[in-house]
């Protein structure tokens, strides 16, 4: 990544836009260009999770269904052009977008890199901007924006995503301004794990741990054994996800 925008910008979370709605996993061995490329991405309004290496990549999406991949070609071990190939593969994921990632901008290996099944191709360094223009290109030939419904049934709680507001039973339960976002969050994002740290809009809290009380005191609200949660679940290693009806 090059040039002023792979800089923070100093906003303490995600802002509107066109990724609202989108879970993007990014794929590169690089700690600090994978961490750049989430973050600038995450400003854009998308979910975005991070993968290390390929073995990563193929678990993440396996568990989860993702709307885009972007992939580091040059990986060790296997390679992202590989990986690509084993997307393009499956059943359940060849619809998949994969947008690739390379130090190398060789006719050839860019030629490679589309006959394996790639949507689109850029070469480092890159400017983010142009990354996420590409990615909200390749989104708008793939298929439209999902519609989050106004609603989320979790058992005998319904959470109204508008208003903000939560009924368990028909009694309306209050919550917290905090515990609101939070859960409207989860619930736009519903099936599919959200990072800790992403659920936290205090940048002070590098533990996450306001995040776990929230988490706590949210499913004394909708569970009914908070202590063994249908709904509002752990997911180790990462953080919360909800599993509405």
């Amino acid at each position: 990544m090059s040039g002023p925008e792979s800089r923070t910008s100093g906003r303490s979370g995600p802002i509107a836009g066109p990724g609202v709605g989108r879970h993007l996993l990014v794929v590169d061995d690089d700690d600090r260009i994978r961490e750049l490329v989430k973050e600038f991405l995450a400003r854009e309004g998308y979910r975005v999770t991070g993968a290390a290496h390929a073995t990563a990549a193929r678990r993440l999406m396996e568990l989860i269904e993702f709307d885009l991949v972007v992939l580091d070609v040059m990986m060790p071990g296997e390679s992202g052009l590989d990986l690509t190939t084993w997307v393009r593969g499956k059943a359940e994921l060849s619809k998949t977008p994969v947008l690739l990632l390379t130090a190398r901008g060789e006719p050839n290996d860019r030629i490679e890199g589309l006959s394996r099944g790639a949507d689109d191709y850029m070469s480092k360094p890159f400017e983010p901007r142009e990354l996420a223009l590409r990615i909200d290109a390749i989104l708008r030939r793939t298929g439209g924006k999902p519609v989050t419904p106004r609603e989320i049934k979790l058992g005998s709680a319904i959470f109204d995503m508008e208003r903000l507001e939560l009924t368990r039973d028909g009694l309306l339960q209050r919550l917290t301004e905090a515990e609101a976002q939070l859960l409207k969050t989860l619930a736009i994002h519903a099936h599919a794990p959200v990072e800790r740290m992403a659920l936290s809009p205090d940048t002070a809290d590098i533990t996450g741990r306001a995040v776990d009380v929230q988490v706590t005191r949210l499913r004394r609200k909708l569970e009914s054994d908070p202590k063994n949660p249908r709904y509002l679940q752990t997911v180790r290693g990462v953080g919360y996800m909800l599993a509405p009806d």
